[in-house]
């Protein structure tokens, strides 16, 4: 079973090599999607694979967000509404 969800992460700013934690964590795990900054302090995550990656996903992001200074997640369902070509992409 497929799951998508919208993962919007709070850190402190200027702490750029979190995107490519998550780029990396994604790849392994097979997982399709984006990261993407929204704001100075906010990234917005799009992570889309099997319901059992997805879930290790956002388990990775708890573990990391003590030592990558990540100060707050909201996590919400996602309705996939492009094709992401089985990548993961970080937009800057």
């Amino acid at each position: 079973m497929n799951k998508c969800l919208k993962i919007i992460v709070h850190i402190k700013p200027q702490k750029r090599l979190i995107q490519a934690v998550i780029q990396q964590h994604a790849r392994d795990l097979a997982l399709e999607g984006l990261v993407q900054p929204i704001a100075v302090d906010r990234l917005k995550i799009i992570a889309c694979g099997k319901k059992e990656q997805v879930d290790l996903f956002v388990d990775m992001l708890h573990r990391e967000s003590a030592q990558e200074d990540i100060q707050d997640i909201e996590i919400e369902p996602f309705l996939k509404d492009k094709d992401y070509r089985g990548v993961f992409r970080v937009i800057e």
